[in-house]
């Protein structure tokens, strides 16, 4: 009875110890979050449902979308300016998604609003965004009870496949001049630059020793 007890309470141990473990990193990335979040605009679509037609139709809609963002906002739109177009295109921008899946035979409303909102650590190519509160453009499709989707509108790092994108080196300078030096290496995970060099090259590559001619007695 008493090797049972101590197990228990062993297991019970080692249980919240590691509860305490997940509590501690989750407050910490949510510190993390709390502090880069001013400098980040989230994207936020959620399908209709989880049927596979609806699920296929949200990343259409959100192709879409995401081109005629950027295709009129260019390349060098600011945080401000990202935001100031989506709230004063919202209601284009609702109907172009309408209409666009209209023609793919749905009758769906579209509903786009800046929110903040809850988000589970995500990564983007090199980029790991931890979770936490962000402000977000979210876009509703239906009744929105399906699965959603997710990115980073600002600075540009929506991938159809965000799991093996690269994150492009504009965005990566935005973000690395936006924040504090100690959490953009936090939510990087650029692999260290590795020299390789080989010591035949280097024999390779070494100037000859001259020559000296010996002088010799008559």
């Amino acid at each position: 009875m008493k090797q049972k007890r101590d197990l228990f309470l062993c297991i019970t141990c080692l249980l919240i110890a590691f509860l305490l473990t997940l509590s501690d990193g989750r407050q910490k990335d949510e510190a993390l979050a709390a502090r880069i979040a001013p400098e980040i605009l989230r994207f936020h679509v959620l399908a209709n449902s989880d049927s596979s037609e609806d699920q296929t139709l949200k990343l259409k809609v959100r192709t879409m979308l995401l081109n005629s963002i950027y295709e009129d906002l260019g390349e060098k739109a600011s945080l401000e300016e990202t935001k100031e177009y989506v709230l004063s295109h919202k209601d284009s921008l609702e109907r172009q998604a309408e209409h666009y899946m209209t023609k793919l035979g749905y009758e769906y409303p579209a509903h786009m609003e800046l929110t903040n909102c809850y988000f589970p650590t995500k990564t983007y190519g090199d980029m790991v965004f931890p979770c936490g509160n962000y402000e977000a453009v979210r876009v509703k499709i239906g009744e929105g009870k399906g699965r959603n989707w997710w990115c980073v509108l600002y600075p540009p790092l929506c991938f159809t496949d965000s799991s093996y994108a690269v994150v492009p080196d504009t965005s990566k300078a935005i973000l690395k001049s936006s924040m504090d030096e100690s959490d953009y290496k936090m939510i990087s995970r650029e692999n260290p630059k590795i020299h390789i060099r080989f010591k035949l090259a280097d024999l390779l590559s070494k100037p000859e020793p001259t020559a000296q001619k010996t002088l010799q007695s008559p």
